[in-house]
């Protein structure tokens, strides 16, 4: 008698697409700086917008180009040296992959809020 496969249940609350590399904090502020600056935002401009020191930002850049997400060109500005960062083609997919991933996120997290609330006691306030 052939064996019986077991069936397996998927883990529904699991995310795997929550990416650890964009998911650190200071890395998603620095995709989400970059996706609405399609020509690339200057480091120093990076640095402002995302509230990092230069070290930070350096390192999580760093870690973002070896991943392939962003790329890092050196250059010049008039006579001064200048620094721009630019997301990837495959960094884009790969971050947009990730938000429709945390959008279900979200949207698991409401509506499990949502039964939440239609499980307390009736005549219960609700929470402030």
């Amino acid at each position: 008698m052939p064996k019986a496969e077991a069936t397996v249940t998927p883990a529904p609350f699991a995310y795997e697409g929550l990416d650890r590399v964009i998911h650190e904090k200071a890395r998603l502020g620095l995709l989400t700086s970059l996706i609405a600056h399609p020509k690339g935002l200057a480091f120093a401009d990076l640095k402002q917008l995302c509230g990092l020191t230069d070290g930070n930002l350096s390192r999580h850049l760093q870690v973002l180009q070896e991943a392939g997400l962003v790329e890092i060109r050196k250059g010049y500005e008039g006579n001064r040296p200048q620094t721009t960062c630019v997301l990837t083609a495959a960094g884009r997919r790969r971050f947009l992959d990730y938000l429709a991933v945390l959008e279900g996120v979200v949207r698991d997290a409401a509506e499990a809020a949502g039964h939440a609330d239609d499980a307390r006691p009736v005549g219960r306030p609700r929470p402030a």
